[in-house]
Parts: structure tokens; C-alpha cells; sequence
């Protein structure tokens, strides 16, 4: 799905740019991208993160796909174009953010690379970091974790195009980070996240 081309006629302002940010605040923004399967663990650990960065002194703020879904996604389906749309909107939000020079969470399952890829080169072209971080589960893990009751309700059918049931999941090929969580607990994943952003 391609990126919906810009409004004609409206022209970007902006007095800073994200260097200037930078430099008067002393932090780069930055994009935590967390991607996995339902129930990977991938929430959980963004919530730790954000607590751990803001108990630190970092601007963070978390984006999670379910909670987008009831504003900035509201009314898009499960479909390949819905979720592609969802994804879109997730990275303009986390560019935004990021731009701001605060560090954007980003939990969302985001199953399809190329979506996740359009984001990434997004924010090549800000010149702002982007991590993806591949939280990575087994399916039999994450579905014996089943907090919600999705895959249960996916395995009788009543909720179809399901990612890791029904629907596919491509994982990524070259991850900055790649967290076992079916053998790392949140802290250590936590660590190693806030590891990297120093990088």
C-alpha cells in the first residue's frame, strides 16, 4: 500500500529544525519500534521501558496498536490495507515525537516488513534513529499466555485474520535488537533495549 500523497496546497512550517532541537535540549529523539506476535510480550515491555526512561529523566511516551486503535486508528480493519494504514500512521506519530526529541515506544505487532520498512526509511530520510526491536515469542509461548483470548478465539474461528493463527507474520531479518522472552524476563529486556539507544 502506498503512503496517501501530501494535501495540495498545504505547505509544512516549521521554525526549529530537529537539530536545532537536539542541540537545545541536549537529547536526540529516537523510535523504539517493538514488533512480534500477539502476546510476545512486546506492551509489557514497552510500558517497563517508559517507566525506566522517565524515572531516568528521558521524554517518552508509548504508542500501542490496541490503544491507537480506539483514536488515531479507530475505524481501520485487520485487513492488509488497514493494517499497512495503522502502521503508517503509528510512524508519523513516532516521527513526530521523535522530531520533538523525546523517544518514542512503539508496540505493535506490524506483521508485514514492508510496512515496517516504510516507517524506517521515514525516519532515514528525518535523519532520526529508528530500533527495531523483533520481541520474539514462540507461538505455542505467547498463545499459552493469551491474555485477551484472541488466539483461543482465533483457533474456533471467530476471529479471523489473526496474526500468528490465521494471518501471516514476517519477522524481521536484521533487528537491532532480538528479544527471546520466552527467556528473558522484562528487566534484562528493558537493559538491553536502553542499551542500544545509547549507541
Amino acid at each position: 500500500m502506498n503512503a496517501p500523497r501530501p494535501t495540495p496546497n498545504a505547505v509544512p512550517h516549521a521554525k526549529r529544525t530537529a537539530v536545532d532541537r537536539f542541540a537545545l535540549l541536549g537529547r536526540k529523539g529516537c523510535t523504539i519500534w517493538l514488533t512480534g506476535i500477539p502476546a510476545a510480550g512486546k506492551t509489557t515491555i514497552a510500558l517497563a521501558l517508559e517507566d525506566a526512561l522517565l524515572t531516568a529523566g528521558t521524554s517518552c511516551i508509548v504508542l500501542d496498536g490496541d490503544t491507537l486503535r480506539h483514536g488515531l486508528n479507530a475505524g481501520l480493519d485487520f485487513s492488509d490495507a488497514g493494517r499497512a494504514e495503522a502502521v503508517r500512521r503509528a510512524g508519523e506519530a513516532a516521527l513526530l515525537i521523535a522530531e520533538s526529541g523525546s523517544a518514542a515506544i512503539v508496540s505493535m505487532v506490524s506483521p508485514l516488513a514492508a510496512d515496517r520498512m516504510r516507517v524506517r526509511n521515514r525516519h532515514a530520510d528525518a535523519s532520526l534513529a529508528f530500533h527495531e526491536v523483533f520481541v520474539d515469542a514462540p507461538v505455542p509461548v505467547a498463545e499459552a499466555r493469551d491474555p485477551k483470548g484472541h488466539y483461543a478465539r482465533a483457533r474456533s474461528g471467530d476471529l479471523p485474520s489473526f496474526t500468528g493463527v490465521s494471518a501471516p507474520y514476517e519477522p524481521p531479518t536484521a533487528p537491532a535488537l532480538h528479544l527471546r522472552t520466552d527467556h528473558a524476563n522484562v528487566r534484562q529486556c528493558v537493559d538491553a533495549i536502553r542499551a542500544i539507544m545509547t549507541k
